[in-house]
């Protein structure tokens, strides 16, 4: 089936930056401000350019190494927090996916008591498992939401700075068009992530503790049962809490995944694949080519997500790398899921 490519349209809108950035750190360098004002506070200009978008060395999905153009773009500094996710509840009454009632036609041969609102939280075993059945560490919770990350019992008070989870693809665009922004496609969240270092296995360079310094929020010590906390965090981190990448960016590696806009495919197309030139802001369009055909929930479209999260391992998922990319089904939330939007073009313009 054959993938549909194009470029998105743009926009202007809001946000913050809570933390600024590190400096001083070996190989990291403060973005560049870009030309012009940001059309947001707390977003960073990334330029745009050509860059090796893959890797060869790590998970057969991130496959092909093929070089890439994309058009410059502005950047949300950091993930979209649970405070500012409130605000934007509060201004529009926003109810998220994880809020609304179950469709039961949706997921035959469901539990009927877990067809309620919810959302997917993680446990952590008590010994070694088999690393095949995620059962194992995920549940589903109902009651659980933005508001009540850790099930509906816990409150996210105190997590204002946290990136905001439990959000669905469908929410996390929602938030995106009130601020004027959009999300981004995986080419261009890649491109940003790697912070000018073309080609390095993680976004501050090839070495993943420089110096002995944790550089990112994952996970240390067996999965999932033995977190060692080697970072300072079990679960999320405040935004900003890690030193930004060469273009001022925080947490483009562990923390949460992030949504990006491009539908899942395991490979891209042949055409992106034997160019003859680069392709320049590719875009993966079609919902019905990321259908996992003969898997649960085959009906329901994923999209690529990217980034890994604190729950990244190196015996489990190794996936705190630029390259690195999962699919995620659109209707599904998660305790370590969030998003950063972007504005395309200078000045916040449109990119065609």
């Amino acid at each position: 089936m054959a993938e549909h490519y194009d470029v998105s349209s743009t926009g202007t809108g809001g946000g913050t930056l809570a933390h600024p950035p590190a400096d001083g750190v070996s190989g990291v360098q403060r973005g560049s401000r870009g030309p012009g004002r940001p059309p947001a506070a707390g977003m960073s200009w990334v330029p745009g350019g050509s860059f090796l978008m893959g890797s060869e060395d790590f998970y057969p999905e991130e496959r092909p190494v093929r070089r890439v153009e994309v058009d410059g773009f502005w950047m949300d500094e950091h993930l979209v927090t649970v405070a500012e996710f409130r605000r934007f509840v509060a201004a529009t009454g926003y109810v998220t996916v994880a809020e609304r009632p179950l469709d039961a036609a949706q997921y035959p041969g469901a539990d009927p008591a877990l067809l309620r609102p919810g959302s997917l939280v993680f446990h952590a075993t008590g010994g070694p498992v088999d690393l095949r059945d995620v059962t194992q560490w995920w549940r589903y919770v109902p009651g659980t939401e933005w508001r009540r990350p850790l099930g509906p019992r816990a409150s996210a008070k105190g997590l204002g700075e946290h990136p905001v989870t439990h959000v669905a693809a469908e929410d996390a665009e929602a938030y995106a068009a009130w601020a004027g922004k959009r999300l981004p496609t995986e080419a261009e969240w890649e491109f940003a992530a790697r912070g000018g270092l073309d080609g390095a296995v993680f976004t501050w360079g090839e070495e993943f503790a420089p110096g002995g310094q944790m550089m990112a929020n994952t996970w240390q010590g067996e999965f999932p049962w033995q977190n060692l906390l080697a970072d300072g965090f079990e679960g999320t981190s405040p935004v900003g809490s890690f030193p930004a990448n060469g273009y001022g960016l925080f947490d483009m590696a562990g923390n949460v995944w992030e949504w990006t806009s491009d539908y899942y495919v395991a490979r891209p197309s042949a055409e992106v694949q034997h160019a003859c030139c680069a392709p320049r802001n590719p875009r993966v369009t079609s919902a019905q080519a990321s259908l996992a055909h003969g898997e649960p929930g085959a009906h329901i479209p994923r999209r690529v997500t990217k980034g890994g999260s604190h729950l990244c391992a190196p015996n489990y998922c190794l996936r705190y790398r630029p390259a690195a990319r999962q699919p995620q089904a659109v209707d599904t939330s998660t305790c370590h899921l969030g998003f950063r939007c972007i504005v395309r073009g200078a000045g916040g313009g449109p990119a065609e």
